[in-house]
């Protein structure tokens, strides 16, 4: 349970990282007060956070005018004066302890005592900076990703007395900010994201100074081998060799085992920094400005991607296997703060557990430093290998489906209809194993599946019913595909968990009637959504248009189906056919962050309120009220109920097992 209102907050230090995070909470509503040593530093930090609002305006990306955002900005010299009025404070100073450590002591003095006090440290212990205040409870790391406007992660890190309460206020306060949360559970040097980074780039030195690739060759691979942003070297030029450096000390100091990179030490010594000083692992035609290296394709062609990722995966199964993070958890971290077209742990499922557990083989073989993780051994001996097993870090599904896929991510199941080449047309094939995928699901523990997410492959949700179909079909034939089409949409509708139809592209007709029978829509700005059938000659047959009353009323459902209009999704959302419109890059995070948030509910009450919810729409009013009334006295003999009521007392976040 989250009490504490977070109105005003602090940001301390007004650098590359600090004036970002006052921008996101300025952008936010939020109140800001910008702490730095001077105030010509804290000009400069204006001046930036202006020209980006400017910027963002312009491109149609902010609809407050930037001088309304500016006002929730004040700025001073005095960290007292910051934080006194702050129920949440963030610290983004440089990483040095003594001086991290120095602010958080002065700080926990000023700020009154309900406040939290967050570090944005990618490397340095929270338990540590916390042992110098007056309430390390209320300390946290809260690590954003550069540039903090633009990146979508936070890694939400608990130190050893970090109370529940403090957790959940934090990630709250993220989901405020428009950003996606990941929890690290234990206080471990480098948190997720670094720990992963540390060993990518730890098996780049070794396979470079092993005379096994060239710099140029290991980055080629990682681009296009991997479909990584940037390379290896090339992203460390980025960050700063000499902040990689600074980052691999601090995490070596505390336990972080590492073989070393020669191959930085050098740079360090010779002031080549990377980006900052126009030259590092390449070089830069102007000091400070990006310009992306030229690597060519072929240069990366003897280089093996398995051996690339396997230290990082090794590293990831350590996560797991200590309960730091998840599979999920590693994967969005490396998806949303390094830009991975898919999860680190997706790829090592895709190659194969098996091939990754050959290469730390052969690194340990060669280097003789490494050690292959437990958790990976177990999976291998167990058989659970990847996709081609059906299970690995992540749940394939199996089945042998030919038109859908499964993937079982805890706690969300992910449907993926799978006709790309027809735009997800719906055949009696598809209807078929959708029926027998969603009785799979409804049966699947509420441990392991809270919420459904039915998405598309290629460039639609689905375009409708494969018309080849039903021109082959007498008509009782066609009365009984539209009768499956029907109970497959009742199904959805009253299945015991909700569904989320993730919507981009064509969702037109059967497409668009199954998109209806789910709990909630979530659409790209792409999305066209529409019930053409008239315009064949035929009317909805798959509950459609009873759905689309419920949503939008007798008159507006009659124009749209008698005209056979298409929408664009402002207009679907404007009339409520759809719940949120994104852009198409921020679909599926934005979907999956509102299924983990609806599986943090009680399962139970979900599907009671669902129930309830869908028979508003019929019947009597007495009857949808005594039926509340019976489900809201069903919920008081549940654990869930007892559950959500003693942590409510407790100030505690609730823990739900479906029972």
């Amino acid at each position: 349970m989250v009490n504490l209102q977070v109105r005003e907050i602090a940001v301390i230090g007004s650098g590359t990282m600090g004036h970002g995070i006052a921008e996101v909470a300025a952008i936010s509503g939020f109140s800001v007060h910008l702490n730095d040593l001077t105030l010509d530093i804290l000009q400069r930090a204006l001046n930036n956070i202006r020209w980006s609002l400017d910027n963002l305006h312009r491109k149609g990306q902010l609809k407050e005018e930037p001088s309304e955002v500016m006002s929730r900005i004040s700025v001073t010299t005095s960290l007292e004066d910051a934080v006194k009025n702050a129920d949440f404070i963030i610290e983004a100073v440089f990483e040095d302890f003594n001086v991290k450590s120095s602010i958080f002591r002065r700080i926990s003095e000023y700020a009154p005592p309900h406040a939290i006090l967050a570090s944005n440290t990618s490397s340095i212990p929270i338990s540590e900076l916390a042992s110098v205040t007056n309430r390390p409870d209320k300390v946290i790391g809260m690590h954003f990703f550069n540039p903090p406007v633009l990146m979508k992660l936070i890694e939400v890190v608990r130190g050893d007395r970090t109370s529940d309460e403090t957790v959940n206020v934090t990630v709250e306060l993220g989901r405020r900010l428009g950003k996606e949360p990941v929890v690290v559970n234990k206080d471990v040097p480098g948190f997720i994201s670094n720990r992963v980074f540390m060993r990518l780039i730890e098996a780049a030195c070794l396979m470079v100074t092993g005379n096994e690739a060239t710099i140029e060759a290991i980055d080629s691979a990682a681009r296009f081998k991997l479909g990584l942003p940037m390379g290896v070297f090339e992203l460390i030029d980025f960050v700063g060799i000499d902040v990689v450096n600074s980052i691999l000390k601090a995490m070596v100091n505390r336990g972080f085992r590492f073989s070393g990179c020669g191959l930085i030490d050098e740079r360090v010594k010779e002031g080549k920094l990377g980006l900052k000083t126009g030259e590092g692992f390449y070089k830069y035609p102007e000091v400070g400005k990006y310009s992306r290296v030229n690597v060519p394709k072929e240069a990366g062609e003897g280089v093996n991607p398995v051996r690339l990722i396997a230290l990082a995966v090794n590293e990831a199964a350590w996560l797991i296997r200590s309960n730091v993070a998840s599979a999920v958890d590693v994967d969005t971290v490396t998806k949303l703060g390094f830009g991975f077209p898919k999860g680190l742990l997706e790829y090592a499922d895709s190659y194969g557990i098996g091939g990754i557990m050959v290469e730390l083989i052969k690194l340990k073989e060669k280097y003789g430093t490494i050690e292959v993780d437990p958790l990976i051994m177990q999976m291998v001996a167990e058989g659970n290998i990847g996709v081609k097993a059906g299970s690995g870090f992540h749940q394939y599904g199996g089945g042998g489906y030919e038109t859908i896929k499964l993937t079982i991510e805890p706690p969300i199941a992910w449907i993926t209809l799978n006709r790309p080449e027809k735009l997800n047309a719906i055949n009696r094939k598809m209807i078929s194993e959708l029926m027998e995928v969603i009785n799979r699901l409804e049966a699947e523990p509420f441990d392991r599946v809270r919420v459904i997410v039915i998405r598309g492959a290629g460039k639609a949700f689905s375009a409708g019913a494969d018309l080849t179909m039903f021109s082959e079909e007498e008509p009782t034939e066609a009365y009984l595909t539209s009768r499956m089409l029907q109970e497959l949409t009742n199904k959805l509708e009253t299945l015991n968990r909700p569904v989320i139809a993730m919507i981009h592209g064509y969702a037109l007709g059967g497409g668009l009637e199954l998109a209806l029978a789910c709990d909630l829509r979530i659409a790209s700005e792409d999305a066209v959504l529409g019930l053409p059938e008239v315009t064949l000659g035929l009317i909805p047959g798959s509950g459609g248009a009873k759905r689309l009353v419920r949503l939008i009323g007798l008159g507006k459902a009659k124009e749209l189906i008698l005209t056979g209009a298409r929408l664009n999704a402002r207009e679907a959302e404007e009339l409520g056919i759809v719940n949120r419109v994104v852009p198409i890059s921020e679909l599926e995070n934005e979907t999956k962050a509102i299924a983990l948030k609806l599986a943090e509910e009680p399962p139970i009450t979900l599907m009671v309120a669902k129930g309830i919810l869908n028979m508003t729409g019929e019947g009597s009013l007495e009857g949808v009220l005594t039926a509340e009334s019976m489900g809201f006295g069903l919920l008081f003999s549940t654990k869930d109920s007892r559950e959500g009521i003693k942590a409510f007392l407790e100030k505690r976040q609730p823990k739900y097992q479906g029972k």
